[in-house]
């Protein structure tokens, strides 16, 4: 091995030659299909395993809810942690998640190649980020970060009724052990943790901006709300008399459409979304007596995302007042917004500008296994820019050069990161 590592262009154009690699092996006409528990996800595992072997000559270590972790240890047992997802979403595309894990493979080697380790650099590839198989998003962070609850997902089960337990033993986990990935984790001195992404918006295309430092995670309140009126025959039934529960649902969707402009401002922009309409009987002869709507919404700042909440059951009320049916809401989930690191930010910012010559701000709508490790480390995102501003799709893409920059930008913050630590850990001798 040599004493310096290449040049920040010529790894980032490995990187980009490891992720079409990848994406031709684990890709057909449609996409990605890259399903987490799936045989071509275990295909991306492998060939990431044999690169790491080969590049590194080290092995990928797996912990108790099937995480794969690659370690270059250092002087110090003190960690800064790389990672994201192998995973895609059936038909994805072919950055979504990947370009983290091979921009932090691309981190190892340059560390491996310098004359000294003064920390431990260690790259996360994260068990079934997306959910696409069984519906339940940031499995394997989630099971480290202590925060999943078995019973909740035991019984959950894909569209050929495959059950989770049972597609976790193919891929020699067991669920009932699952938590123990949190005390694995906790094990570890993590001073830090980066993750990379693409946006998977069209934020930064919108601003010509190829990288973006991510500020935090939304919050997300998500809610079922049922409005219950009277069936009617569509043809007797004048329409002052009706108890329409469709129509008081379609007045709310309005109003939440309003709320999340309303708590939009240019430098914290939220966002609110109806996304199923269930209508019973649902004939066209026949007034809805029941409709079902959910709502979606999410903010950066916990206190405007509480009044957004406040607001929408108002207007839940004001609409069935208005149509005369009765409204009840249930929570399907929710979590805080989890706001990043402030001296992460710091060198985040430090390295785009330094890369690109400027260093937008963003939030991140999306969630992210990032976001499960905000209460136990310093945390920050980077973001590559999406271009058509679309994800989960085999039209998926950023322009080589934007992705170029920003993997260097990435690449510079790990740098500066793993820095930091090392004149950390100095200071800290007597």
């Amino acid at each position: 091995m040599s004493a310096q590592p290449p040049a920040l262009p010529e790894s980032a154009q490995r990187v980009i030659r490891d992720l079409r690699e990848l994406a031709e092996l684990t890709s057909d006409a449609n996409g990605a299909q890259r399903v987490a528990w799936g045989p071509v996800w275990r295909k991306a595992r492998t060939w990431f395993a044999d690169k790491v072997a080969k590049d590194l000559g080290a092995k990928v270590e797996a912990d108790s809810a099937g995480n794969h972790w690659v370690t270059i240890p250092g002087q110090s047992p003190n960690a800064v942690l790389v990672a994201s997802h192998l995973d895609s979403v059936p038909n994805g595309g072919w950055l979504d998640g990947c370009l983290g894990v091979m921009a932090g493979l691309e981190a190892l080697r340059r560390y491996a190649q310098q004359t000294d380790q003064p920390v431990t650099l260690k790259l996360v590839d994260w068990a079934d980020e997306e959910g696409a198989r069984f519906g339940r998003s940031l499995m394997g962070s989630s099971a480290a970060a202590g925060t999943l609850t078995l019973d909740d997902v035991r019984g959950l089960t894909d569209r050929q009724g495959i059950t989770l337990p049972d597609a976790l033993r193919e891929n020699g986990i067991h669920l009932d052990t699952m938590r123990n990935a949190h005390q694995e984790l906790m094990r570890i001195p993590a001073k830090a943790y980066l993750e990379l992404h693409i946006e998977q918006g069209p934020v930064l295309e919108s601003m010509k901006k190829p990288t973006g430092v991510v500020l935090g995670t939304f919050g997300v309140e998500r809610h079922m709300v049922r409005f219950t009126g009277q069936a009617a025959h569509s043809g007797s039934t004048p329409i002052p008399m009706r108890r329409d529960a469709f129509l008081a649902a379609a007045q709310f969707a309005l109003a939440v459409r309003e709320i999340g402009l309303r708590h939009s401002t240019p430098g914290a922009n939220v966002v609110c979304t109806c996304g199923i309409v269930k209508v019973e009987p649902c004939i066209v002869t026949a007034v809805p007596g029941t409709c079902d709507i959910s709502i979606d919404q999410r903010a950066l700042d916990a206190t405007v995302l509480a009044q957004m909440l406040a607001d929408a059951k108002a207007a839940a009320a004001k609409a069935a007042q208005d149509n005369q049916v009765s409204v009840e809401w249930k929570k399907l989930w929710t979590i805080e917004p989890r706001p990043f690191n402030p001296r992460l930010l710091q060198l985040c910012e430090e390295a785009v500008r330094e890369v690109t010559g400027d260093a937008t701000r963003l939030p991140s709508g999306p969630l992210h296994d990032s976001a499960e490790m905000v209460p136990h480390m310093p945390v920050v995102m980077m973001f590559a820019q999406s271009s058509p501003g679309l994800s989960h799709c085999k039209e998926e893409n950023t322009p080589e050069d934007c992705l170029s920059l920003t993997i260097q930008a990435f690449l510079r913050l790990v740098e500066k990161t793993l820095a930091a630590n090392s004149v950390d850990l100095h200071r800290k001798k007597p």
